[in-house]
């Protein structure tokens, strides 16, 4: 299971790197939507809560903007009956996730670089916490788009559910993600995190749990 899914994670990289859709779709998003919000506050001064909550909008719509490529692809391409074919539903799965987790962590990181050189007022006080927090949030991020994209992959609306679909699924996610980040930003103790660090690993556990369970239904439905 561990070579397949290897495998698969090889293909989208190598189908990646080859056309590059998802990755100019994202970094364009991110730069654009950067430069307008720098715009549009000049001169404005922000609370901590309002910086950490804009950083989470901008990474939750650019992964809205190309995450859901990992299936939609494989359906545009005729490819899916192939892959079902040659590899198991869990190695299928594991694959797109290892795949999306990586294209996510990368996308956060520029995210955040771009955030604190525009971003005057945005100051990391704790960076060990601040970026445990944006790998937790990578990995809710990639485990919960990954199954979803799988069950709008053969919808006629794939750019409109994707987007509705997820937000409802990921907001207990941005929430503890929002306030352990502003945490971070404030310098407050590491005790005041650690409720929210926990939600985030219960939120990985459960959603990376149930999406393997159900996506052996969706991948053959």
């Amino acid at each position: 299971m561990i070579r397949q899914a290897l495998a698969v994670f090889r293909k989208d990289l190598a189908s990646e790197l080859r056309t590059r859709y998802a990755i100019n779709a994202l970094l364009m998003f991110v730069v654009v939507t950067l430069a307008v919000i720098m715009f549009a506050l000049a001169g404005e001064t922000l609370t901590p809560t309002a910086l950490t909550g804009m950083l989470w909008v901008v990474m939750f719509f650019a992964a809205m903007s190309g995450l859901s490529r990992s299936f939609v692809a494989e359906e545009e391409r005729g490819t899916t009956m192939t892959l079902q074919l040659l590899a198991s539903p869990t190695a299928v799965y594991l694959g797109k996730l290892l795949f999306n987790l990586l294209l996510v962590a990368a996308l956060n990181v520029f995210i955040v670089a771009l955030f604190l050189l525009v971003m005057d007022q945005f100051v990391v006080s704790q960076f060990g916490l601040f970026w445990l927090v944006m790998l937790l949030g990578s990995l809710g991020i990639a485990s919960a788009t990954t199954i979803i994209a799988a069950i709008i992959a053969r919808a006629n609306t794939k750019g409109t559910l994707f987007p509705v679909l997820s937000f409802p699924v990921l907001l207990p996610l941005l929430m503890a993600g929002i306030n352990a980040t502003k945490i971070a930003v404030e310098d407050v103790r590491w005790d005041a995190v650690w409720p929210d660090l926990q939600l985030l690993g219960s939120y990985i556990v459960v959603i990376t749990t149930v999406s393997f369970l159900l996506f052996d239904f969706v991948w053959k439905d």
